[in-house]
């Protein structure tokens, strides 16, 4: 991993560094702990980019739910506190890359004044990366998405999916658990090739993954987790390239298999499902040189260029390794992908298989030829020694 998001203060109010502005946290009450001060002294020392994640709501504050309209005083002094406890954020421990908001419903940015409180977050961090929950699009609330913002914000922060933001940079945040952010008694979590599954999509597709861990009540990471984190971290090891500074692949047709990603002039195929043969293609796909290597292994592997894309030869029958082996292909003079690949099934131009189609002729009958009206070709009659059919 090469950066984190730690939860400072969820919709509960419960705040876990040391704040003037509420006796509701981990200082003043019972653990005395500023964790936020702990989090990213710890985090920065490990080389990773430190980030914060805010809840704008207060679930226990009635002017919270009442908003502006219904209590004008109460809801004014309750975004003087939230505006206060971002700066105090912002201001004490060092530089933070990331603040991560949410819990904006049902209000908007309007009243949330979002546009002051951006502006007072670059004046604090210049370098900061804020997403975009600053804002309720859904006049009044809603219950999908609401609050992700259109225009406030840096990136895009998709939910539970694997949706690219056309806009701008965006990650995907999912949990390690199948149901809760939080820790729960009895969860059941992840499989190693789920969460790798997740990562591989997500960098295919051109984003970030945010992976939720909710730790246990004494703080640990639960140990089915921990041993899936440790096997995809095994394979960021081998496979790190194909994740590590990726964009977008998905040249062409791959879905067979798994994922595509690119970096430079390399593309990279991450193979959630292996061929179980020596050889596969590559559609459409256009070069004058190309190497080949499986990552994390000395194997030669070849490759062709013919009329219709390229064909990499020389793979092992059975997987290398239990989790998604993944082929890098260089492209020193770089490639191009013939327009009839560009396309997947289901969109594009549909009259492109057109030709396809029409090589075997143009009726439902099985030769393709056109028949007479009424003219129905007779059944052959059935071998009365085989099994009866319809």
């Amino acid at each position: 991993m090469k950066y984190a998001v730690f939860t400072a203060r969820h919709h509960d109010g419960y705040c876990l560094w040391n704040t003037a502005l509420s006796d509701y946290g981990s200082v003043a009450q019972a653990p005395g702990r500023d964790f936020v001060r702990e989090y990213v002294e710890t985090f920065r020392a490990a080389g990773l980019r430190v980030g914060i994640y805010y809840s704008l709501a207060d679930w226990r504050v009635p002017a919270y739910w009442l908003g502006a309209k219904k209590d004008p005083a109460g809801w004014k002094a309750f975004r003087d506190y939230v505006h206060g406890q971002v700066a105090e954020l912002l201001t004490n421990y060092g530089k933070i890359d990331v603040i991560w908001f949410d819990g904006v419903w049902p209000h908007k940015a309007k009243a949330w004044k979002s546009a002051e409180l951006i502006k007072t977050i670059r004046s604090l961090q210049p370098g900061i990366l804020i997403n975009n929950r600053l804002d309720s699009d859904v006049e009044g609330g809603g219950v999908e998405q609401a609050g992700v913002s259109k225009t406030l914000g840096d990136f895009g922060t998709p939910e539970h999916q694997i949706a690219a933001d056309k806009q701008r940079p965006w990650e995907s945040c999912q949990v390690t658990s199948w149901r809760l952010w939080g820790y729960a008694k009895g969860e059941h979590y992840r499989s190693a090739e789920q969460l790798l599954d997740l990562l591989a999509h997500t960098a295919s597709q051109g984003g970030n993954l945010l992976l939720n861990v909710g730790l246990d009540g004494a703080g640990k990471v639960p140990p089915a987790v921990s041993r899936s984190l440790l096997r995809v971290g095994k394979w960021l090891q081998r496979n790190g390239d194909a994740i590590y500074g990726s964009e977008k692949g998905d040249v062409t047709e791959f879905t067979t298999y798994g994922y595509q990603t690119r970096r430079g002039k390399a593309l990279y195929l991450i193979c959630r499902f292996w061929p179980y043969r020596n050889a596969v293609r590559l559609p459409g796909v256009i070069t004058s040189s190309c190497r080949a290597k499986l990552l994390g292994f000395t194997r030669t592997i070849r490759v062709n260029q013919n009329a219709s894309g390229i064909e990499i030869q020389g793979l092992p029958e059975k997987p290398p390794h239990d989790l998604f082996p993944v082929i890098q292909l260089d492209f020193p003079a770089g490639f191009s992908v013939a327009p009839w690949a560009r396309e997947r099934l289901w969109s594009g131009n549909p009259s492109r298989m057109t030709a396809w189609s029409r090589s075997r002729g143009t009726s439902v009958w099985a030769d393709g030829k056109e028949r007479p009206k009424g003219k129905v070709p007779m059944r052959p009659k059935a071998n009365r020694t085989s099994m009866p059919g319809p």
